[in-house]
């Protein structure tokens, strides 16, 4: 294994193998891909598949004020959103101190030593038109390239910056043409339209297929090429109401159009809070690396205000219980798809009737942080805090700084690197577990007549044991990393195995590598 293991390492130090080709236009066929051309696994993959433990790096560019008060001083009425601000006085001003302060270098450094992996960046529609004006064409942004222009380069900046520490960026698509719910932070204080009028819907994927030529092209043309792409969210939290249909329909083309751009590109979509459902969608649609994103707070309704901390907690970590069930349903659905869940937001925060009467709020706060961690990394490809920092401190149930420093967000959550050896002793136990699982896959099949091929589940075990190794084995920085995106990386090794040996009874061999990943990485906590 130390020779496959090597041989891997060598693709990931060099950055010539991912990226080899420029993007073309919005909505031409780029020739090559960010991150999965060159051999597989490369350095993009590594970004890609690799299990997210993320905060999201809120009021950067799409403005909340309840974050960060200080954009909003010269706002225009009712001074809750980017367009308020944009109408306000001095806006170009006031948005480009606000870019280039919000998040230094520093914060960057602070996030890779804590184990922080990848961060995702909320974004307007707006921010993209340095780099496209088109974008801003017949949209309430239409006159307001000036002050918008410079974003552009902060974005790009941020893909570069974080590359330096190690860490993955997902662009989420916050505020699209029209609003797509009612909250300020899609882009204006204004009624949402983006379902009542097709164009909003249309010109949203000129948005997308914009803002993912412009970015892969810049990532590819970058010296070093910046391979920490891992996806785009096309859509943050959508509410279409009785326009459901409508939304898959617009996912289904928003797929096509950027397929067309960039054929492994990942693309994360919302489940709006219907996860079951847009499981289906995602097996249904057959579209290669499909994330859904569930968003997961306990602070808002009556019946959270009603809940003790305590209660959350157990509720969470309970496997009966109607929220982990139904992350197991969805979760399971989307790795036989090709795809994953991730939670792309969550936070520490409870509303003050679910903590009175707690002997220590602190405790109490941790111990749901603790079980939404749990349940995550059971299920879960991923996940991002909300949000990583506030302007005024001292909130840890919204503030992963002030959580980590309070003690509420647990810095134990990621493993160090160095405790797994890949040597004689670990194939040996590998070795010892593929006979164990074979013996117990041929035994069962035995009682089934029919051909078989049991080599290819011998095969896939000792494949899916060593991929296991090979990601905790290959970590960049102090953490061990894993791989978290099981459905898609597993449909990939697939897709070699098939190539290299034909797809007769290639359902033993996707057996063979579930059981050998899960007993690979089994065997590496076990030795941590």
């Amino acid at each position: 294994m130390r020779k496959f293991i090597n041989k891997v390492k060598q693709h990931l130090e060099d950055p010539s193998l991912t990226q080899t080709h420029d993007a073309g236009p919005a909505g031409a066929q780029a020739s090559g891909t960010l991150g999965d051309s060159g051999p597989f696994p490369n350095q993009g993959h590594w970004y890609r598949y690799r299990k997210q433990r993320g905060v999201n790096l809120g009021s950067w560019f799409v403005l909340e004020r309840w974050i960060c008060e200080s954009p909003f001083h010269n706002a225009a009425a009712p001074a809750q959103s980017d367009l308020d601000v944009a109408n306000g006085s001095n806006a170009k001003e006031t948005l480009e101190r606000h870019w280039d302060t919000w998040i230094v270098e520093d914060d960057w450094a602070w996030l890779a030593e804590r184990g922080i992996n990848t961060v995702r960046i909320p974004i307007g529609y707006y921010h993209i038109c340095g780099a496209d004006p088109s974008v801003l064409k017949g949209t309430d942004f239409a006159d307001l390239h000036e002050v918008f222009a410079g974003a552009w380069n902060r974005v790009t900046s941020a893909l570069a910056t974080a590359h330096r520490y190690g860490i993955g960026v997902l662009f989420d698509l916050h505020a699209a043409p029209g609003k797509q719910n009612a909250d300020a932070h899609s882009g204006t204080s204004s009624e949402p339209s983006f379902f009542k009028e097709p164009r909003n819907m249309a010109h949203t994927i000129h948005v997308l297929s914009a803002l993912v030529a412009h970015l892969t092209r810049f990532a590819r043309s970058h010296d070093p090429p910046l391979p920490n792409l891992v996806g785009i969210e096309l859509l943050n939290e959508p509410q279409p109401g009785a326009a459901d249909e409508a939304l898959k329909r617009w996912y289904r083309d928003a797929f096509r159009a950027i397929r067309a751009i960039d054929p492994d590109l990942p693309l994360y979509i919302s489940d709006s809070w219907r996860t079951d459902d847009y499981a289906g969608f995602v097996k249904a649609a057959d579209t290669p690396f499909v994330v859904l994103d569930h968003h997961l707070y306990r602070c808002f309704t009556s019946g959270d205000i009603a809940t003790p901390a305590a209660e959350h907690a157990r509720r969470l970590r309970d496997t009966n219980d109607s929220t982990a069930q139904m992350f197991a349903r969805a979760a399971g659905e989307l790795e036989g798809a090709g795809g994953a869940l991730v939670v792309g937001e969550w936070s520490a925060a409870l509303n003050p009737g679910s903590l009175h009467g707690a002997s220590d709020e602190c405790q109490a706060k941790r111990d749901y942080v603790d079980a939404q961690l749990q349940l995550f990394d059971r299920h879960c490809a991923g996940w991002f805090f909300w949000t990583y920092e506030k302007e005024s401190r001292g909130d840890t149930g919204w503030s992963f700084r002030d959580a980590v420093d309070a003690g509420v967000f647990p810095l134990e959550f990621r493993r160090y690197v160095g405790t797994p050896r890949a040597d004689g002793a670990s194939d040996a136990r590998r070795d010892q577990a593929r006979d164990k699982a074979l013996g117990e896959h041929s035994g069962y099949w035995q009682q089934y007549s029919g051909h078989y091929e049991h080599w290819r589940f011998a095969d896939g075990f000792t494949e899916g044991w060593d991929d296991a190794y090979t990601f905790a084995s290959l970590g960049q920085g102090a953490y061990m990393e894993e791989i978290g995106f099981v459905g898609p990386w597993k449909k990939r090794r697939v897709q070699q195995h098939v190539a290299e040996k034909g797809d007769s009874n290639v359902w033993e061999y996707e057996h063979g590598f579930s059981q050998g990943l899960r007993a690979g990485a089994a065997d590496i906590a076990a030795a941590s």
